[in-house]
């Protein structure tokens, strides 16, 4: 097989021709493809959104309807089939001929495009002329979107007839070879094209079925929430689906497969050499076939019964109790713990579980019944004294939805009290129901205990809640899991290579699950990667080379960065939460959403045009007062800016610009890189404003969630493109990291001039992101800021 080296994926562009006469304005396609229009006496910008009524139909008017893509992955191999459905909804037929840039350096072979199943022929054009074909429609057009795909080859197939009011299926067949770096197979499909669109997607479908001569172990989407289900171990299948969506980003998977038990790849970026790196580690045990040998587990539910929880709520507890008995295996110890006033318990030791205290257990289920007060720090402190084993993992899952109300009430003796009483390393998971927990109380528990808190919103269903924990508990394969980083070359003798690393502390590997860590490093070259921990009793390690980067030129692993800022800000709360107010914490929070456009409810008024972005005195102060909200621990608000903090902490993923896959959508658990169809806590989605404002702003807008108003709030004052983030400021694009006086000693481009686009090429490709804003744009390249 012969392949050309031009592109792991492609976007759709959908050129125009004079097939009659179009109008001026022109309706966009609204997902991959765009349209153009390139009759040479007519200068036509690249349609962009429109929040404003609906027009009566053009001459020109596209909508798309759907975009289906499959693909199967085989080894280092992609077959991809898309299809996409498209309907003329102007007055006049059109003559279009589509053209796919080739944004990324790969291979692609066997491409075919067959509309409504007849096919058309398609010419490759090498970078050098697919360059001068942007540059051309740039220079007539006066409009710099194209110039995102300079650098780039593209396909340019034949012109076809869509007739006014017609439906079109596009359908793309191609073979693509995908790019294999330390371990781990980059699949990437490129969606960017959407941003040019006049309204939302109505439907994405994506589905990638892994097959693989190895057994699978790690499966990461770096950029969309996904579905994981393996029917074996040496297949996978990764499912997106989203509708009413504007792709903001392309969709990029990756996945290793090992032989060895444990699995670990590393990705790692480093922008600027002079400092610290970001990495990104996958680690997951073998996925094997059954019967698959773990580690037995105690797991002990505490359960609040008072008067508060009587009807629907007791209901759904008792109901996840039933769910937890039952996903127990045999050889598990466990036991039930309910209070009110009282503190009651199913047996007064730990029980093994099998046949016979399962029945008996449900039974005691069914006996509970609500009324009395809350004690919860003599039920916490009952549950950890049965806990008596160190080397059998031991979980709590401890359920309440109020606040203590009898015995000790005071929030940091309970946390003591549990904390002193936890000797055995058991990961406590406080679920708080509703908005009346003390939810500060609920996250100090968890943070002392290894665990991760939970909220349920009063609509929501506590059975779903526990019982998506619970799944993923059910196997541990290896506990206690430490990662050590043994750097060959180390600048610093005695300084540990990596620092700031979340999740902080060791972590748990459980069947078909998998952790995703992030954190800076130092130095750079090859380093020896140890993963330690206890598999049955028996303390093992393992070991896998990487490879830390000296310097990173291009963007393609910029997510890296952004995502461990995003666990920073979380941990940066948490701190802030716990302790008050720290001036140092304060200062980090407003550098990092400055420099990774990374917005929280205390740092969401540097969205305002008017605040200054380099005054970091006031924008400190600013934030300190903001975080002031933090001294609410109970009720909406108290409740939903802990479930925020969450969110960050435990993030899989940096947030997304993409409408319909930002905050409260986009995040996943710590615990698991592909989402494997579990629970995330839930926010609303974007209301209708929000994604007409975003898709205004060609998806470049930044989300955060606003718990005042209990709603996700989209920003398009700030972008992040690649490494950098720029900020709207009186009508002009400012890079984040200019400074003021650099911005006065910018050196002027005349846009569109021949000095204009030998930038680009100056400055590779990576850089003409930057030049696609519609607006004046003060940037820095290298040493040398530049205004145009």
């Amino acid at each position: 097989m012969v392949y050309t080296n031009f592109s792991r994926g492609f976007s759709l562009l959908l050129l125009a021709f004079g097939g009659g006469m179009l109008a001026c304005h022109v309706q966009p396609v609204a997902a991959q493809g765009l349209l153009v229009d390139v009759r040479p006496d007519r200068k036509t910008r690249l349609p962009r959104p429109h929040v404003r009524p609906k027009p009566t139909p053009t001459s020109g008017s596209y909508k798309i309807e759907s975009i289906e893509v499959n693909a199967t992955l085989r080894d280092q191999i992609a077959q991809v089939q898309v299809a996409q459905t498209f309907v003329n909804t102007g007055r006049r037929q059109l003559e279009v001929a589509f053209m796919f840039p080739l944004p990324y350096d790969g291979a692609i072979d066997r491409l075919t495009l067959l509309v409504d199943g007849k096919e058309y022929e398609a010419a490759l054009l090498p970078a050098d002329r697919a360059r001068q074909t942007y540059e051309a429609i740039v220079r007539k057009n006066r409009d710099p979107a194209l110039l995102e795909w300079v650098g780039s080859g593209l396909f340019r197939t034949s012109v076809f007839p869509v007739p006014a009011g017609a439906q079109r299926t596009v359908t793309l067949r191609y073979t693509q070879l995908c790019r294999h770096t330390h371990g781990l197979t980059d699949f990437l499909f490129p969606l960017r094209a959407a941003k040019y669109t006049s309204a939302p997607l109505e439907q994405l479908k994506i589905r990638v079925a892994i097959e693989s001569q190895s057994p699978i172990t790690n499966i990461y989407s770096a950029t969309h929430a996904v579905k994981l289900d393996r029917p074996d171990q040496y297949h996978a299948i990764v499912t997106h689906e989203s509708t009413n969506t504007l792709p903001g980003e392309d969709f990029r998977l990756f996945y290793d497969a090992t032989t060895m038990g444990v699995s670990a790849s590393l990705l790692s970026y480093r922008p600027t050499g002079d400092q610290d790196g970001y990495f990104l580690l996958l680690a997951s045990p073998e996925i094997k076939p059954e019967p698959v040998i773990t580690t037995a587990k105690t797991v002990v539910f505490v359960v609040d019964r008072s008067g508060s929880m009587s009807g629907k709520k007791l209901s759904q507890a008792k109901g996840a109790l039933k769910f937890v008995l039952n996903d127990l295996r045999d050889g598990d110890l466990f036991n039930i713990v309910t209070y009110d006033s009282k503190v009651e318990t199913f047996r007064p030791e730990l029980q093994r579980f099998d046949r016979q205290s399962r029945q008996a257990a449900l039974g005691f289920v069914e006996g509970i019944f609500a009324g009395g007060s809350t004690n919860i720090n003599a039920a916490l402190e009952r549950a950890m004294n049965m806990l008596q084993d160190s080397s059998q993992p031991a979980y709590v899952i401890f359920l309440t939805d109020g606040l203590p109300t009898t015995g000790e009430t005071r929030e940091a003796t309970i946390a003591a009290n549990c904390q002193t009483t936890n000797r055995v390393r058991a990961r406590l998971f406080p679920f708080g129901v509703g908005y009346d927990v003390n939810s500060r109380l609920l996250d100090r528990l968890a943070d002392a205990n290894f665990g991760q808190s939970e909220y349920v919103r009063p609509a929501e269903d506590i059975e779903v809640a526990v019982s998506t924990l619970v799944t993923r508990i059910k196997a541990p394969v290896m506990t206690n899991v430490t990662a050590g980083f043994d750097l060959e070359t180390n600048p610093s003798p005695g300084i540990s290579a990596t620092n700031r690393v979340y999740p902080k502390g060791s972590f748990d590997l459980f069947a078909g699950d998998q952790v995703v860590l992030v954190g800076r490093y130092r130095g750079h070259g090859t380093t020896k990667i140890t993963l330690q921990g206890a598999v049955a009793g028996h303390t093992k390690s393992f070991e896998f080379p990487a490879e830390f980067s000296r310097h990173t030129a291009d963007d393609t692993n910029a997510f890296v960065a952004k995502l461990w800022a995003t666990r920073r800000v979380g941990e940066i709360i948490g701190e802030l939460d716990l302790h008050g107010h720290q001036e140092e914490l304060t200062t980090e929070l407003v550098a990092l959403a400055t420099e990774h456009g990374i917005l929280t409810p205390y740092t969401s008024f540097l969205a305002d045009e008017t605040s200054n972005i380099r005054n970091m005195a006031e924008n400190r102060a600013r934030s300190s007062v903001a975080a002031r909200d933090l001294r609410q621990a109970s009720g909406r608000e108290g409740v939903l800016q802990r479930f925020v903090k969450g969110q960050f902490k435990n993030a899989n993923r940096a947030p997304s610009s993409a409408y319909g896959d930002g905050f409260g959508n986009g995040f996943g658990m710590a615990g698991g890189s592909a989402d494997n169809g579990r629970r995330h806590n839930s926010a609303p989605t974007p209301e209708k404003d929000q994604g007409k404002k975003l898709a205004d702003n060609l998806g470049r807008g930044v989300d955060f969630f606003d718990p005042r108003q209990d709603k996700q709030i989209t920003c398009t004052t700030i972008c992040t493109l690649g490494r950098k983030t720029f900020f709207l400021r009186e009508g002009r694009w400012i890079d984040s990291s200019v400074t003021e006086k650099e911005e006065k000693n910018a050196e002027k481009i005349e846009r569109f001039s021949q000095e204009y686009f030998d930038l680009i090429g100056r400055h590779g490709k990576q850089v003409a992101k930057y030049f696609v804003l519609d607006e004046p744009v003060v940037c820095k390249l290298g040493k040398q800021t530049y205004r145009w």
